[in-house]
Protein backbone atom coordinates (compact mmCIF):
# COMPACT_ATOMS: atom_id res chain seq x y z
CA UNK A 1 0.00 0.00 0.00
CA UNK A 2 0.95 3.66 -0.96
CA UNK A 3 0.54 6.88 1.48
CA UNK A 4 -1.44 9.46 -0.63
CA UNK A 5 0.38 12.90 0.35
CA UNK A 6 -0.79 16.67 -0.93
CA UNK A 7 1.94 18.79 -0.62
CA UNK A 8 1.27 21.97 0.58
CA UNK A 9 3.20 25.10 0.32
CA UNK A 10 3.32 28.67 -1.35
CA UNK A 11 6.70 28.51 -2.94
CA UNK A 12 5.95 26.60 -6.56
CA UNK A 13 8.88 25.56 -7.02
CA UNK A 14 9.47 24.08 -3.92
CA UNK A 15 6.26 22.37 -4.11
CA UNK A 16 7.19 20.76 -7.53
CA UNK A 17 10.91 19.98 -6.68
CA UNK A 18 8.82 17.50 -3.65
CA UNK A 19 6.40 16.31 -5.66
CA UNK A 20 9.28 15.25 -7.94
CA UNK A 21 11.42 13.85 -5.04
CA UNK A 22 8.51 12.05 -3.84
CA UNK A 23 6.83 10.55 -6.85
CA UNK A 24 9.41 8.33 -7.47
CA UNK A 25 9.30 6.80 -4.06
CA UNK A 26 7.00 3.36 -4.29
CA UNK A 27 5.87 4.02 -0.39
CA UNK A 28 4.43 7.48 -2.08
CA UNK A 29 1.73 9.10 -4.12
CA UNK A 30 1.41 12.39 -3.98
CA UNK A 31 -2.32 13.62 -4.91
CA UNK A 32 -2.12 17.04 -5.45
CA UNK A 33 -0.64 20.63 -4.23
CA UNK A 34 -1.89 23.17 -2.29
CA UNK A 35 -0.69 26.96 -2.28
CA UNK A 36 -2.23 27.57 0.75
CA UNK A 37 -4.28 26.54 3.29
CA UNK A 38 -7.40 27.46 2.54
CA UNK A 39 -6.54 25.11 -0.54
CA UNK A 40 -5.67 22.75 1.41
CA UNK A 41 -8.40 22.23 3.47
CA UNK A 42 -10.23 22.32 0.03
CA UNK A 43 -8.31 19.71 -1.61
CA UNK A 44 -8.16 17.64 1.64
CA UNK A 45 -12.37 17.25 0.61
CA UNK A 46 -11.65 15.89 -2.43
CA UNK A 47 -8.74 14.09 -2.49
CA UNK A 48 -8.70 12.34 1.36
CA UNK A 49 -4.93 12.10 0.85
CA UNK A 50 -3.26 9.59 3.93
CA UNK A 51 -1.04 12.95 5.13
CA UNK A 52 -0.78 16.46 4.37
CA UNK A 53 2.65 18.07 4.26
CA UNK A 54 1.34 21.10 5.38
CA UNK A 55 4.08 24.49 5.49
CA UNK A 56 2.82 27.18 8.11
CA UNK A 57 3.93 30.71 6.98
CA UNK A 58 1.37 30.84 3.91
CA UNK A 59 -0.78 33.21 3.06
CA UNK A 60 -4.69 33.14 2.99
CA UNK A 61 -4.90 30.74 5.68
CA UNK A 62 -1.42 29.79 7.09
CA UNK A 63 -0.91 26.32 8.05
CA UNK A 64 -1.49 26.43 11.88
CA UNK A 65 -5.31 27.41 10.99
CA UNK A 66 -5.72 25.11 8.34
CA UNK A 67 -4.42 22.21 10.70
CA UNK A 68 -6.79 23.28 13.08
CA UNK A 69 -9.90 22.96 11.05
CA UNK A 70 -8.52 19.78 8.89
CA UNK A 71 -8.45 18.41 12.62
CA UNK A 72 -12.13 19.48 13.53
CA UNK A 73 -13.33 18.93 9.81
CA UNK A 74 -11.59 15.84 8.17
CA UNK A 75 -10.10 14.30 11.23
CA UNK A 76 -8.43 11.21 9.33
CA UNK A 77 -6.27 13.42 7.01
CA UNK A 78 -2.58 13.58 9.39
CA UNK A 79 -1.22 16.61 9.19
CA UNK A 80 3.01 16.13 9.07
CA UNK A 81 4.79 19.82 9.81
CA UNK A 82 7.16 20.47 7.08
CA UNK A 83 8.58 24.19 7.88
CA UNK A 84 12.23 26.38 7.58
CA UNK A 85 11.22 27.37 11.23
CA UNK A 86 11.53 25.87 14.32
CA UNK A 87 11.11 28.70 17.02
CA UNK A 88 8.88 27.44 20.34
CA UNK A 89 5.96 29.30 18.87
CA UNK A 90 5.66 27.54 16.02
CA UNK A 91 6.63 24.07 17.10
CA UNK A 92 3.74 24.08 20.10
CA UNK A 93 1.13 25.87 18.05
CA UNK A 94 1.58 23.35 15.12
CA UNK A 95 0.85 20.61 17.69
CA UNK A 96 -1.51 21.90 19.53
CA UNK A 97 -3.25 22.69 16.36
CA UNK A 98 -3.04 18.60 15.85
CA UNK A 99 0.13 18.20 13.64
CA UNK A 100 0.65 14.85 14.11
CA UNK A 101 4.70 15.98 13.50
CA UNK A 102 7.13 18.22 12.85
CA UNK A 103 9.91 18.12 10.00
CA UNK A 104 12.49 21.04 8.91
CA UNK A 105 12.99 21.73 5.13
CA UNK A 106 16.23 20.25 5.56
CA UNK A 107 15.06 17.05 6.27
CA UNK A 108 16.61 14.28 4.51
CA UNK A 109 14.51 12.28 1.86
CA UNK A 110 14.76 9.06 3.35
CA UNK A 111 13.80 10.78 6.60
CA UNK A 112 10.75 11.92 4.85
CA UNK A 113 9.61 9.40 3.51
CA UNK A 114 9.86 7.37 6.92
CA UNK A 115 8.06 10.21 8.17
CA UNK A 116 4.82 9.79 6.09
CA UNK A 117 4.59 6.77 6.47
CA UNK A 118 4.82 7.01 10.36
CA UNK A 119 2.36 9.50 9.95
CA UNK A 120 0.01 7.48 7.91
CA UNK A 121 0.25 4.94 10.98
CA UNK A 122 -1.14 7.80 13.42
CA UNK A 123 2.50 7.67 14.78
CA UNK A 124 4.52 11.03 15.75
CA UNK A 125 7.11 12.09 14.03
CA UNK A 126 9.18 15.23 15.50
CA UNK A 127 12.70 16.52 14.36
CA UNK A 128 15.55 16.05 17.26
CA UNK A 129 15.64 19.70 17.95
CA UNK A 130 12.05 19.69 17.88
CA UNK A 131 11.48 16.84 20.28
CA UNK A 132 14.33 18.48 22.48
CA UNK A 133 11.83 21.38 22.82
CA UNK A 134 9.01 19.21 24.18
CA UNK A 135 10.90 17.36 26.75
CA UNK A 136 12.37 20.60 27.56
CA UNK A 137 8.69 22.10 27.65
CA UNK A 138 7.30 19.26 29.51
CA UNK A 139 10.10 19.45 32.00
CA UNK A 140 8.74 22.89 32.73
CA UNK A 141 5.39 21.95 33.65
CA UNK A 142 3.35 22.45 37.31
CA UNK A 143 3.19 18.94 38.96
CA UNK A 144 -0.73 20.86 39.60
CA UNK A 145 -2.74 17.42 39.23
CA UNK A 146 -1.90 15.28 42.32
CA UNK A 147 0.10 12.02 41.50
CA UNK A 148 -2.68 9.23 42.10
CA UNK A 149 -2.18 6.60 44.78
CA UNK A 150 -1.51 3.90 41.44
CA UNK A 151 -0.07 4.96 38.47
CA UNK A 152 -2.79 3.75 35.70
CA UNK A 153 0.03 2.64 33.49
CA UNK A 154 2.01 -0.73 33.95
CA UNK A 155 5.50 -0.65 34.08
CA UNK A 156 6.00 -1.38 30.19
CA UNK A 157 3.43 1.46 29.72
CA UNK A 158 5.15 3.85 31.31
CA UNK A 159 8.82 3.11 29.78
CA UNK A 160 6.32 3.75 26.27
CA UNK A 161 5.17 7.07 27.20
CA UNK A 162 9.22 8.46 28.96
CA UNK A 163 9.84 7.20 24.79
CA UNK A 164 6.68 8.75 23.81
CA UNK A 165 8.29 11.96 25.40
CA UNK A 166 11.58 11.89 23.55
CA UNK A 167 9.80 11.59 20.01
CA UNK A 168 10.70 8.08 19.46
CA UNK A 169 8.78 6.63 16.44
CA UNK A 170 7.19 3.13 17.31
CA UNK A 171 10.07 1.53 15.55
CA UNK A 172 12.36 3.12 17.49
CA UNK A 173 10.59 2.54 20.66
CA UNK A 174 10.57 -1.59 19.53
CA UNK A 175 14.32 -1.42 18.82
CA UNK A 176 15.07 0.18 22.44
CA UNK A 177 12.53 -2.22 24.68
CA UNK A 178 13.49 -5.06 22.55
CA UNK A 179 9.62 -5.69 21.57
CA UNK A 180 7.69 -6.26 18.34
CA UNK A 181 6.83 -3.57 16.57
CA UNK A 182 2.76 -4.76 16.68
CA UNK A 183 3.62 -4.85 20.69
CA UNK A 184 4.50 -1.50 20.82
CA UNK A 185 1.81 -0.08 18.65
CA UNK A 186 -0.53 -2.27 20.88
CA UNK A 187 0.97 -0.41 23.98
CA UNK A 188 1.09 2.68 22.46
CA UNK A 189 -3.17 2.12 21.88
CA UNK A 190 -3.67 1.50 25.25
CA UNK A 191 -1.73 4.34 26.96
CA UNK A 192 -3.69 6.48 24.61
CA UNK A 193 -7.03 4.96 26.07
CA UNK A 194 -5.91 5.19 29.79
CA UNK A 195 -4.94 8.57 29.48
CA UNK A 196 -7.96 9.48 27.72
CA UNK A 197 -5.66 11.26 25.22
CA UNK A 198 -5.83 11.72 21.15
CA UNK A 199 -2.50 11.63 20.50
CA UNK A 200 0.53 10.75 21.21
CA UNK A 201 1.89 14.13 22.46
CA UNK A 202 -1.44 14.50 24.54
CA UNK A 203 -0.35 11.37 26.12
CA UNK A 204 3.39 12.39 27.03
CA UNK A 205 2.26 15.94 28.16
CA UNK A 206 -0.56 14.52 30.62
CA UNK A 207 1.69 11.77 31.87
CA UNK A 208 4.36 14.44 33.22
CA UNK A 209 1.10 16.11 34.74
CA UNK A 210 -0.12 13.07 36.89
CA UNK A 211 3.37 12.93 37.69
CA UNK A 212 4.41 9.40 36.03
CA UNK A 213 7.54 10.49 35.10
Amino acid sequence: MTVRVLIVDDQALFREALATLLEVQPEIDVVGEAANGEEAVRLCAELRPDVTLMDLRMPVLDGIAATARLRAEQPGVRVLALTTFDDDEDVFAALRAGAVGYLLKDVSSTRLVEALVAAERGESVLQPSVAAKLVARVARLPAETPRPSGSPLSDRELEVVRLLADGRSNREIAKTLFLAEGTVKNLVTSVLSKLQVRDRTQAALRAKELGLF
